[in-house]
């Protein structure tokens, strides 16, 4: 199975990025990730990626809720950058509210949404379907 060159978890809480980190590490389906604490800097990194003619990420695991930008922030601004390449958002929160969900359904670039905290059960089938 191909693995995922380049990964983005942009996620502000750092146990959950430690535990996504370690989850991605123990699949064995990522070469290198990308971790970015808010979505402002996760915007202004991938723009500066694209326009540098860098590779950008295959997988983007988003969280909603962060400072400075939130999930539903960066998604406006980066689904405007003219990106070429196939990119598969997730979005990982832990909101448990329905208007989350029905507002990343609005999204067509949203793969889905999953609850965390995420599991290498639930990783495992996600990353099989982008590699």
């Amino acid at each position: 199975m191909k693995k995922i060159d380049l990964a983005c978890l942009i996620e502000d809480d750092p146990i959950h990025a430690f535990l996504s980190k370690k989850y991605l590490d123990m699949s064995g389906m990522i070469e290198n990730l990308l971790i970015l604490s808010n979505g402002q800097e996760a915007f202004e990194k991938l723009k500066a990626l694209l326009y540098s003619g860098e590779k950008l990420p295959e997988l983007i695991l988003l969280d909603i809720n962060m400072p400075v930008w939130d999930g539903w922030q960066f998604l406006d601004e980066f689904l405007k950058l003219p990106v070429q390449s196939k990119i598969t958002i997730y979005i990982l929160s832990s909101s448990i509210h329905e208007e989350d969900r029905r507002r990343a359904r609005e999204y067509n670039k949203i793969s889905d949404f999953i609850v965390k905290p995420i599991t290498l059960d639930t990783l495992i089938p996600l990353l099989k379907s982008v590699s």
